[in-house]
Order: structure tokens, then sequence, then C-alpha cells
């Protein structure tokens, strides 16, 4: 097939013209993987999930850490019309098999490092579902890359655009599965994102783009498949390290790369001669998210690398989508840029519009539509009556359009660029049964943007002390991924409530906050 005749985002298109240039590759690996072997590697891929019976619309789970694999299963997905759910590995065992029983999934994918997490609870899972190991296999456990090895390299013949369905925690529990129609256009057409992160960011022919995060997340993914899709090269980090990510920048001529504000505190972090010793020329464009990021740090990140730094607001649902530049925000210090995709209305808790300048619950008209997976009720609670959809944070808008966030979904706690519900951690601290009430916060930290606190209200008859809060934080320890976890605990005898008795959290982490700026 020629290249002219491909879509002009299928990846196929760079391996036809141009199959010996680099796609991407591990920062920490000497392979390089070529346009043409992505292209072999995902044809082998979508091969394989064929002959396992796999069809159009069934689910896949890819529980793995950045490796080459991990890319090139999901290009096989994206051709083969499945939904992709990439899970966490930072998820304990059982919310990973929450997700893959919630998600329905057809096949697991296991990377070899991580296998002993899925076979705890193989046989729960395996009724319905095979897991198949990428990597060296094991006796119970095939493994699905050298069965890919075997597949042919040629495209199959029924080739469907599939998508990502992740999975995005709301403030009630457990996580949610965000999940758009399959799009019905040929594999590699434009869609709305590409759209979007191309016009915005520029990813093409010339990127070259540093990752500097899990995959498993939507934003590195999402960037990372878009640049390769457009024909630019990637490089991606296994793991975060400050120094590390100046070397790259340098060795590989950086031009874009991705970043949360907890990384920028690292990097600021080094010593002056550290940051001073590479060279950051190549680099023309830091885009950063998902998490507020403190003005201070910003100001010193933008004096350091100049006025390249970009920023956005969106959430996984992508139902609307906020940008601005250096320039704008050195002009609307604190904003998070004005509406790239749809409309913003700030509304009150009625649902009736508010003026320019009030706090409100922010909606978008026009944005991308969504749904919950499994979940109508939650999906329904994210729309108004005028079918503007919101992901439930408060802001303002200022005369010139430009978006001031002013709380995060309500209670998240954002650490480090990662969304904490605090609802899963009350719940399961009120299983304790030393716990009469508890009320989970995200306090001030100064690396991570927000830490997690608990504060609790005990049982009669039980008194506070630090041998009961180290037994809480075990408590969640055990139960929870150490990440969502309290770093510290605090007990009271009562807490504010309304007439109705209502638990009024917004009071104690307001005193919490409150507490720490007149430190």
């Amino acid at each position: 097939m020629n290249r002219h005749d491909l879509p002009p985002f299928h990846p196929r298109r760079h391996a036809i013209e141009r199959p010996d240039d680099v796609a991407f590759r591990i920062s920490t690996s000497s392979e390089r993987v070529t346009f043409g072997q992505l292209e072999v590697r995902a044809n082998q891929a979508a091969h394989t999930l064929r002959q396992l019976g796999l069809k159009r619309g069934d689910h896949i789970v890819i529980v793995m850490e950045n490796r080459r694999e991990f890319l090139e299963i999901c290009f096989a997905a994206d051709r083969t019309g499945l939904y992709y759910t990439t899970a966490s590995t930072h998820l304990t065992d059982d919310e990973i098999h929450y997700i893959i029983r919630d998600c329905g999934a057809s096949l697991v994918l296991v990377s070899d490092t991580l296998v002993e997490r899925i076979c705890a609870s193989a046989e729960l899972i395996q009724a319905g579902c095979p897991i198949m190991v990428i990597g060296r296999g094991l006796e119970a456990l095939p493994s699905f890359t050298d069965r890919a090895a075997a597949a042919p390299a040629t495209p199959i013949l029924d080739e469907s655009q599939g998508l990502d369905m992740l999975y995005s925690s709301g403030t009630t529990g457990r996580p949610k599965g965000v999940k758009w129609a399959l799009p019905d256009h040929p594999v590699g057409a434009s869609s709305m994102l590409i759209e979007l992160l191309s016009g915005l960011f520029g990813y093409g022919l010339g990127t070259r783009y540093l990752c500097t995060a899990p995959l498993y997340h939507a934003a590195p993914l999402r960037h990372t498949m878009v640049t390769i899709r457009a024909g630019g090269s990637a490089v991606i980090m296994p793991r975060f390290d400050a120094e590390a990510a100046l070397t790259l920048i340098e060795a590989e001529r950086i031009t874009h790369s991705q970043w949360v504000p907890t990384m920028f505190v690292r990097l600021l972090k080094l010593p002056e001669d550290v940051r001073q010793k590479y060279s950051l020329e190549s680099m023309v464009m830091a885009v950063h998210a998902a998490a507020p990021c403190p003005i201070d740090v910003k100001h010193r990140m933008i004096e350091w690398w100049g006025p390249i730094i970009h920023e956005y607001y969106a959430g996984t649902e992508n139902n609307g989508f906020t940008a601005l530049t250096t320039g704008e925000w050195q002009r609307h210090i604190g904003s998070v840029g004005k509406a790239k995709l749809g409309v913003i209305h700030i509304c009150d808790e009625n649902g009736a519009e508010l003026p320019v300048g009030a706090e409100g619950e922010v909606f978008f008209e026009n944005g991308h539509q969504f749904e919950y997976h499994n979940d109508p009720e939650k999906t329904a609670s994210s729309r108004n009556a005028r079918g503007w959809t919101t992901l439930g944070d408060i802001g303002r808008l200022d005369d010139d359009g430009y978006l001031y966030l002013t709380d995060r979904k309500s209670f998240v706690i954002i650490s480090g660029g990662v969304n904490i519900y605090p609802q899963e951690v009350e719940n399961l601290l009120l299983q304790h049964d030393a716990v009469l009430d508890a009320a989970v916060i995200g306090i001030p930290n100064e690396e991570f943007g927000e830490e997690v606190k608990a504060v609790v209200q005990l049982v009669e008859g039980r008194e506070p002390n630090e041998d009961l809060s180290g037994e809480l934080v075990a408590f969640c320890r055990t139960r929870l991924s150490a990440l969502k976890c309290p770093r510290s605990i605090d007990f009271r005898t009562e807490f504010p409530r309304s007439p109705t008795g209502k638990l009024l959290k917004r009071k104690i982490r307001d005193e919490y906050h409150r507490a720490q700026v007149s430190k």
C-alpha cells in the first residue's frame, strides 16, 4: 500500500516512507524502535489479538511499566478496534483486579516483572479472562510476546480504530472508566484529540518528545502516541529523575516535553551548578498540567527556561480543554488558560450561570461527549439540564475569558500530579473498629503540592495516641497503594456538621489551610 492511500496519522505512513527513522526509545535502553519495527510488531500483536478471538469493541487491560512493548501493544489495540485500559502499577492487587472485572476485559497483558501481582488471584480472573505475559511466560501463563513473534508482520485485513478507556476515580470511591464511542473513521484518520494536541503544541515530523511520566496516565500516553502518529520521535523515561531528564534534553536534542509541578520543584532543587551544566537550547516547548503549579515555582521555571512553558487544564474525559502560553500566563497570573475545546460556563449550585469574576462550578458546552463505564448515575451527574458537562472543579473567569481554578474536583487531593480521592480512604478508615467518622483532606506539601491527612473521630472508649495513629496508617497501607494513604492523622472529639447532620469537610480543610498560611 502506498503511503498516500493511508489516513494522515497512521504510523504505517512513516514506516513506508522512513522505515529506519526512530519512532521511540526507552531512555535507559540502547535499543531504538524504528517506524519499520513498530509497524511489524504492532501488526504481529494485532494478528495475535484476532487469533485469540478479540473483535471490535472488546477490551484489554495492560499492566506494565514503561518498556518497549507498552507502546507496541497500544498501537496494536489501536488498529484492531479494541478498548485498551492501561492500569497504574501503583494500584494494589485488589484495585487492579477490580478494574479488570469492571471493564469486562477479554484479555489481560501483564509484564513479566509484575506477573506475581496477577498470579496472586489468577483463579479469580481466569474464569472469564485469560492472562498472558509480556516477556518471559510461565507454565500457567503463556507468553504473548512469543506468540506474537510467530504471527504475520503484514496488516490484519479488518483494521478498525480503537481507543483507550482509562480509569479516572470520582469522589465516591472506586474508579470509573472514561468511555467514548468507538469512531467509525479509518485507523489513523484525524481526530479531535490529534487536531487539538498537534495544533496547540506543534507535534509533527521534527518533534523530539520527552515523556517524563508513566505511560499508564492519560496525558503521557496520549501525547506520546500523537507524537508518533504525527511522525515525531519519543524518548520515554522508565521513571523520573531530575538530572537524568536534563541529560536527555541535551543528549537527545529534545524539542518538546511534558511535566507536572512536582517535577519542576525537583528540577529547581538541583544545585545551581548542576542546573547550569546542561544545554536546553533545543527545547521549544515545555508543557505542564495535572495539578496547580505554585506561582513562585512557575516564575522561577520561566526565568530558567524562558518563554517556552505552556500550561493546560483538562481531564481524562476531554470534555473541555484550556491552554495558555508563557506570555499569556504572565498577563493572567494563576490562570490555566482560555478554552480551546468547548465553551466555558461558571454556574452556581442551582445551575444558574454566574457573571464574570464569580466562583462556581466549571462547565463546558459543546465539548467532547463521554460516559462513565457501568455508572449511568455518575454520567448523569456530570451534566446539567442544558447538556453542559463538568468535572466538578470550581473556578472563575476574568474579563478576557481566562479560567482560574479555585478548587479541584471538590476535595480531590493532587499529590505529585496524581489524583487521590478522599472518599475511598475515608470509606476504608470507617472499616476500622476504632473509627466513628473520618475526613480525609489535602494539606500543602512543598515538594508534592499536597499530601494526605486524615482527621478522625474515635468511637467511645478509644483514646487517641501515637500507637493508634500508626495502627490506622498501617491499616490503610495494607489495602491501598501507599500514595493514597494518610501521612499523618489528627484526632477530634467532634466534627462540624450541617443542621441535617452532613459532615462539613470543607470547613475542616479550610481550617488547616488557614493555619498553614498563618505560619
